[in-house]
């Protein structure tokens, strides 16, 4: 496995074939120090090399995780004598560039797993693949193909190159300038011709078969894609019944595709037959079977125990030698340890159900575990800053400063992530201090470090990230319903988070064994895959029998609706403005030579798009004007208008699902610069702490106090809408007409969820207009104001309607008082939806909940489903990697997606 000095590729096979020459003189290492290490990744398309350092936050390991098929070329280790580290056969290996070793600024180093160095890649191999490797073009992994002798050690490595055309094509040239073999890139192109003739094809005959097909009634058999039934305006249905809507709307049911930890994990058989702990005396609360069974789980888990002596047992993916019970052996990288112990990791993940109880069952394990022999008894709880709990709150500007031995008087404190992060990293430090420290959250080895929501840290890159893993802890815990949201890369972190040994750490080790192998529908990845799901995480389902939450029914329909002529004309007007952006940003025809600003115009296009189809007004102001102003200046002045302006922007860029420039992942916690650059918060604040300028175009001074966050959550906008009862659209009509059934069926309450307030504020308006008598959250209210209105929706018998934005549905909510959902409008993330539903059908739930999806016809808001439905499927099957990759001058990235939403 290499690191390469670039940020996201996707690669297909290269196949280097031929004889390596004969390897080099072994090198000794300069006097009384070995050979220096590798340099850290750098990020070179932007600025000075000597500046990449201070621009990655994360360590060294390497991505690369788009990897199709591969072919061996085999060579040899060479200079094992000069070094300590060992691999047995089979074995993963890391291979490294070394362009700083004194002699030999080609050098290829190679490590195994536990970063000791074996030796080196062989002279005349590392002068061919060196320049390769620097630029990118080529990724290298490696594994032992027989044992390490006094002198050398063969290796076989797997040698990746770039899938994208035009790199294939350059990369072609030059190797066959070095003549190098290129066969398997020309037959990857003939293969990639080939494959896009057929999927023009597919295109061509499903658009034939399109028209004349709609309103033909249910099609039970396309759930994910075909959506009947159709609400027209002014047909004279004003009084229809629940009943009635339900049967001119398709049964959907979106989850149907299951999820990865599902299909890996353990089955509902075995989970059933789980043994169960006794409920703790001290606990008031009594557990449910299931909950005692995750109790008993979570202890076994804590004080985990190596396989005896002649067993056939793995223990974290460990297992004991039949013939010499001294010897250890990961079964995953082959690593193996001799004479010693491995460290297992005490804690898992625990990723029940949404609403089944997970807070419940770690009080459990805190109330259970009295170890006498313990060196501390408190258990720290990193938690979203919503999140109120007692105990000691650790957490904010006021918190006072405390060592080890004052966090040590309590049983449970809490704190953020954001407070997590700004303790490990210092302001005004370009490295975190080394651990433990004199005082906070860093001076003290907690019993067990907890991290509530989980997927939180699932960027590995990330502060939070590092700073959780950095805590000192004798077990660690993550609870997530998601372990997995984007790929199975987040599985990762949790994994490296938890404290798992013999490999799996390290990134590379993790692609190499895990992603890769399983994009390419290996078996025996997918066992792996499964041994360890089975060791670190106990997934469980709210519909799973042995649960047995008792929850009433769960329906869902996507309800489709028709536009009015005019918003017909408005909608089909962005349409093709959007389309004809997309053919001049494919053509490299932007009048101003800036690609990337034409990009920006259509990823607010597909905004807009989408927000048409609530409601004409959503629109508002374009950020043309914004644009116009940059191009004729590097950075803008915060004014008021330009602030809002940049704000717009920062909108389209959330909403667009844009990767962060720096750590090349989701979004998080997102920021725009005045040099309109869009980043997560904590990647450019480690950037400015170092560089004081953009790492993108360069421009300075940037500074922290100077970065423009959103109006709100999740790119709500704050815009002010000029609203009266007229106000109306296709789309309310369609929802008063399910309020109106609703209100002739006693008991029933219903949330509606929009993604944008200012959709929220004239949905308001036309309740007040009609009399509806309802309750409130969104992200712009204090936390005692939405304790009110969820106070409203559980008592007031008068109060049948919650307004929610979507922003809000990740932090704890409880709406069980309600048993029907509206989903106005359709987030990119299903699981963004999938817990807004899971907030009223949960463990407390005593009505049958139906779920409303409100889709317009003909629009894109069918692909947006679409595209969902993919992420689902792609998450249960092959753990794909997602398609986008970092934006960058001329880059066609995304584009196939876009073009989809554009159809």
């Amino acid at each position: 496995m290499a690191t390469t000095a670039h940020g996201k590729r996707k690669y297909s096979v290269i196949d280097l074939t031929g004889d390596d020459d004969a390897p080099s003189a072994s090198r000794p290492p300069p006097p009384g120090d070995a050979v220096t290490q590798s340099q850290r990744d750098s990020w070179v398309e932007q600025g000075n090399e000597e500046d990449a350092d201070d621009i990655v936050i994360s360590s060294q390991d390497g991505d690369g995780t788009a990897m199709a098929s591969y072919q061996l070329y085999d060579t040899k280790i060479v200079g094992v004598r000069y070094y300590t580290g060992y691999a047995s056969v089979g074995e993963y290996v890391v291979v490294r560039r070394e362009p700083s070793n004194p002699y030999d600024s080609n050098a290829l180093r190679v490590e195994n797993v536990q970063r000791d160095q074996i030796g080196h890649i062989g002279r005349a191999m590392a002068s061919k693949l060196a320049k390769y490797m620097d630029s990118g073009a080529l990724l290298v992994e490696g594994s032992l193909s027989g044992r390490v002798g006094e002198f050398d050690c063969p290796i076989s490595l797997k040698l990746f190159g770039t899938s994208e055309p035009v790199e294939r094509a350059n990369l072609r040239s030059q190797m066959k300038a070095d003549r190098l073999p290129s066969e398997v890139i020309d037959h990857k192109e003939r293969e990639a011709k080939k494959l896009k003739a057929e999927e023009l094809k597919k295109i061509a005959a499903a658009n034939k078969l399109k028209g004349g097909k709609r309103g033909a009634g249910p099609q039970s058999s396309q759930s994910s894609q075909g959506y009947a039934g159709t609400l027209s305006q002014g047909d004279g249905n004003s009084g229809q019944s629940l009943e009635e809507l339900m049967e001119t709307s398709q049964r959907f049911n979106p989850r149907e595709l299951g999820e990865v930890t599902e299909k890996f994990g353990s089955s509902e058989d075995v989970l059933a037959q789980m043994p169960m702990a006794k409920c703790p005396s001290k606990l008031r609360t009594q557990l449910l079977p299931y909950q005692r069974q995750a109790l008993a789980w979570l202890l076994e888990k804590e004080n985990p125990q190596l396989p005896t002596a002649g067993s056939d047992d793995a223990v974290q993916l460990w297992k004991r030698s039949k013939h010499n019970a001294n010897i250890f052996t990961n079964i995953a990288t082959n690593f193996s340890l001799k004479n010693q112990e491995p460290t297992l990791a005490s804690g898992g993940i625990l990723s029940d159900d949404m609403g089944m109880g997970k807070t419940l069952e770690m009080i459990s394990l805190i109330v259970a575990d009295a170890k006498a022999s313990s060196p501390s008894k408190a258990t720290l709880i990193v938690a979203p800053a919503e999140h109120a709990l007692r105990v000691l709150t650790y957490h904010g500007s006021g918190k006072k400063p405390m060592k080890a031995e004052d966090f040590g008087e309590y049983d449970v404190v809490i704190t953020s992530y954001g407070t997590l992060a700004t303790e490990y990293y210092p302001r005004g430090k370009k490295d975190p201090p080394p651990v433990p420290r004199s005082q906070g959250l860093f001076s003290m080895n907690w019993r067990r470090v907890i991290l509530d929501e989980g997927h939180i840290i699932r960027n590995s890159n990330t502060k939070s990230a590092l700073a959780a893993t950095n805590l000192m802890a004798q077990s660690r815990w993550a609870l997530t319903g998601t372990p997995i949201i984007n790929n199975l890369k987040d599985l990762y972190s949790l994994v490296r988070f938890i404290g798992l040994t013999g490999g799996l750490e390290r990134l590379e080790i993790f692609n190499s064994i895990l992603i890769r192998p399983l994009n390419q529908g290996d078996v025996n990845a997918s066992l792996l895959l499964q041994a360890l799901m089975a060791t670190i995480c106990l997934r469980r389902k709210k519909e799973m029998k042995f649960v047995d939450l008792k929850l009433p029914e769960l329906s869902e329909y996507v309800h489709r609706i028709d536009f009015l002529p005019h918003e017909k004309e408005k909608y089909e007007a962005l349409q093709a403005e959007a389309k004809g952006l997309l053919r001049t940003y494919q053509r490299g025809q932007n009048k101003n030579g800036k690609p990337q600003d034409t990009y920006r115009h259509l990823l607010e296009m597909l905004l807009r798009l989408r927000q048409v189809c609530n409601h004409w007004k959503l629109c508002g102001e374009r950020v043309t004007s914004v644009l116009s102003l940059l191009e004729s200046q590097k950075v803008v002045d915060l004014t008021p208008e330009n602030r809002k302006a940049l704000q717009a922007m920062l909108q389209v860029s959330i909403e667009s699902r844009e990767d962060c420039p720096i750590c090349l992942e989701e979004l998080q916690n997102p920021v725009i610069t005045t040099c309109a650059h869009v980043f997560g918060n904590e990647c450019i604040e480690r950037v400015i702490e170092t560089q004081h300028r953009c790492p993108m175009c360069r421009a300075e001074p940037l500074e922290i106090d100077s970065l423009v966050r959103p109006a709100v959550e999740l790119g709500e906008t704050a815009d002010q809408l000029d609203i009266d009862i007229d106000t109306s659209s296709s789309k309310v009509e369609a929802l008063l007409e399910i309020l109106k059934a609703s209100h002739k069926k006693k008991g029933t309450k219903t949330v509606i969820f929009s993604q944008w307030t200012s959709f929220l504020n004239i949905i308001q308006a036309q309740l007040d207009n009609h009399g509806y008598k309802y309750a409130r959250v969104d992200g712009k209210m204090r936390a005692n104001q939405r304790d009110a209105s969820l106070v409203a929706l559980e008592t007031d018998p008068d109060c049948t309607i919650m307004l929610a934005s979507l922003a809000v549905c990740s932090v704890g909510l409880n709406l069980v008082a309600a048993n029907q959902v509206v989903l106005a409008d359709s987030w990119w993330a299903p699981a963004i939806e999938d817990q807004a539903v899971d907030r009223v059908h949960r463990l407390g739930q005593k009505k049958p909940t139906t779920v409303w999806r409100l889709v317009m016809n003909d629009s894109i808001e069918d692909q947006v489903l679409n595209i969902q439905a993919e992420k689902r499927k792609l998450m249960m099957t092959a753990f794909q990697e997602k398609t986008g990759k970092r934006m960058k001058e001329g880059s066609t990235a995304r584009l196939g997606d876009i073009q989809r939403l554009l159809q």
